[in-house]
């Protein structure tokens, strides 16, 4: 790993302190990020990671505390002064427009007048380079959640920072192109370039990173050089606890299919959609079934066609405990005990200007009970929020604060609880721990392996590969809306899944493979 430059810090913050009506969110925090260092910022959701960077970003103003840029004291009063002075950020929830192409919403972050043909190739040749293929011409409506933080990398690097801040850059990638950007970020930092990094991937932080801050209440509790640490002690600093990892479980010999898929094919309804392929999979009751695949390749249009978003073609195609699903409403697959946690969780999984105790009737009201002679039961939706908020350990104020005021993390436990708490029958969740701190994490992916235990079948969509591998029976790999044939953890490896996310089998699996029970 290469040493930092020296001389003053590229940033120092002394005593960043910030509140909010019942929160201190950021208690007196002190850091030093020096020329050419890639400093990790680590915490559990509601730590104060996020307030922070978005101090220095110019998104919030500091209540106290100073700031001090090439060890000059300087304000930063917007996200402008910020890009100004060299500091650039992607943010973990995007600010996209979703009716304009990925070079107008790029165009819209640059300074001045931009000459958009010549934008697009810059577009072209940065994505190329840092393995995050965009077409500059596509709506941002059109694409994934994946490849729409593409757009928000992309968009910061050209604007050439002195600081990049990233929020958990790799949660799209496979792990042979997480590689190539970690490549990429340790050339920006050999050419002084500093990189304030947030991730839950300990792993990549102590291969990636030079040092670490850990924040914990809001409060600064330790400095450490990650490559001196394993990843359940650095785990342990963040959560202030021994951590344990969630205990494996055999899917049930014999359990009866509960989610069955044969020939599903869907047209892509846009221009730039992916088509579904003749996608055939069970899901056994007490399995756990992970498929794997980099965004944009079919798990959005898998998702819809299974939550019923988008009818199938067939009623046949989508099977419930027997029953044909296919041509049902979500709220009708609902009542059959499906329960469905999307990709997009501010938008698609809540409404963000919504309570908490609203969200959780959105979903809930049928299953939890929550309407009495035609209305909405409020005490009965308060008391199902707050169930949902105390068994995850949802950090806010109340249920009565909106979705939106939550980290991604919380919000995150708050729809999954939200659907685990309905005990259905099949649950199927897309990237169940994006954006969620390690203790976090081990928890829901333990709730989910209890949830199969108990009988459910249990469908896990994410780009994650140590998630899959941690809590899956079995995985098969989603490329061009195609499925591959379906594999044990002891028939596959996290290179081979690796390989086929990047869609080394071309045309996908024969038919009959897929057609694995």
């Amino acid at each position: 790993m290469s040493e930092t430059g020296g001389g003053a810090p590229q940033l120092e913050l002394r005593g960043i302190t910030k509140a909010y009506p019942g929160c201190l969110a950021n208690d007196h925090i002190d850091l030093k990020i020096m020329p050419g260092e890639i400093h990790a910022l680590l915490g559990e959701n509601g730590a104060g990671k996020s307030t922070l960077v978005k101090i220095i970003y110019g998104v919030l103003a500091a209540d106290e505390g100073d700031i001090l840029w090439e060890g000059v004291p300087v304000t930063i009063p917007n996200p402008h002064g910020a890009r100004k002075i060299g500091i650039g950020m992607v943010f973990q929830h995007f600010s996209l427009f979703e009716a304009m192409t990925v070079s107008e919403n790029i165009a819209l972050g640059l300074p001045g007048r931009q000459n958009m043909r010549s934008l697009e190739k810059q577009i072209i040749d940065v994505s190329k380079n840092y393995g995050l293929p965009l077409d500059p011409q596509r709506q941002v409506h059109t694409l994934s959640v994946g490849e729409k933080q593409r757009i928000e990398i992309v968009r910061c690097l050209l604007q050439n920072p002195k600081l990049l801040i990233m929020d958990e850059p790799t949660s799209v990638l496979t792990p042979q192109e997480a590689e190539k950007m970690f490549e990429t970020l340790r050339r920006l930092a050999t050419e002084g370039v500093s990189i304030l990094y947030i991730s839950h991937k300990l792993d990549e932080i102590r291969a990636l990173c030079h040092k670490a801050t850990i924040l914990r209440g809001g409060k600064f509790i330790n400095e450490c050089d990650p490559t001196k640490e394993t990843a359940k002690t650095l785990a342990e600093m963040m959560i202030g606890s021994s951590l344990r990892a969630p205990a494996h479980h055999k899917a049930v010999k014999g359990g009866d299919v509960r989610l069955k898929v044969r020939n599903l094919t869907v047209p892509a309804t846009t221009e730039f959609g992916i088509s579904l392929k003749d996608i055939s999979f069970n899901v056994k009751s007490g399995e756990v079934f992970g498929i794997a695949g980099v965004a944009g390749n079919g798990q959005i249009e898998l998702l819809s066609a299974l939550s019923g978003e988008t009818r199938s073609q067939a009623a046949d195609a989508v099977t419930l405990d027997g029953e044909y699903i296919g041509w049902l409403s979500p709220n009708e697959r609902r009542d059959l005990g499906l329960a469905f946690v999307p990709e997009d969780r501010l938008g698609h999984g809540s409404v963000p200007e919504m309570t908490l105790s609203e969200n959780a009737f959105l979903s809930g009201y049928n299953r939890m009970k929550l309407i009495s002679a035609g209305f909405i039961n409020n005490i009965s939706s308060a008391r199902y929020a707050t169930d949902i908020v105390r068994k995850f350990d949802v950090r806010t104020p109340g249920i009565f604060h909106t979705a939106n005021s939550l980290s991604g993390g919380n919000l995150q436990k708050f729809i999954v609880g939200r659907e685990i708490l309905q005990k259905p029958d099949v649950i199927i969740v897309a990237h169940p721990t994006w954006g969620v701190d390690a203790g976090a994490a081990a928890f829901i992916h333990q709730t989910l392996i209890d949830l199969a235990e108990k009988g459910a079948a249990v469908l896990v969509i994410s780009q994650d590969l140590d998630e899959l591998f941690a809590i899956s029976n079995r995985i098969a790999v989603i490329s061009e809306g195609r499925l591959s044939a379906a594999k044990s953890l002891k028939e596959i490896t996290v290179e081979e899944i690796g390989l086929l996310m990047g869609g080394t089998h071309g045309t996908g699996a024969p038919k009959e493979a897929s057609h694995v029970a």
